[in-house]
């Protein structure tokens, strides 16, 4: 591959990236737990967009099993948009000519 060929790739590759990450900007995952009783909504970028949390859990003697509970929630919604971060990065370097064991930022 010559000098001309790998600069016109690195900069495919860059737009490539570019759609990515405003792909990625687009996520939301909602992760839950408690059967349902407890919701967080999540962003591609990590951010918090909401939490739903069932009224039966509102015993003040309970508080240490809601805490867990919106944990767990907060947790199954991050590796969902990681999950599709994965995704979108395989897409990424699908049909590209990168050398063997290469591996993209993040991936």
């Amino acid at each position: 591959m010559n000098i001309l060929e790998m600069m016109k790739q690195a900069g495919q590759l860059q737009a490539r990236m570019q759609e990515m990450q405003d792909r990625v900007a687009l996520i939301e995952a909602t992760g839950v737990a408690g059967g349902g009783l407890v919701k967080v909504t999540m962003t591609g970028k990590g951010l918090t967009q909401g939490v739903s949390i069932d009224p039966s859990l509102l015993v003040p003697e309970e508080v240490g099993v809601l805490e867990d509970l919106v944990r767990a929630a907060a947790n199954d919604a991050r590796a969902k948009v990681e999950a599709a971060m994965q995704q979108e990065m395989e897409k990424l370097a699908a049909g590209m000519n990168l050398p063997p064991g290469f591996k993209l930022p993040g991936m």
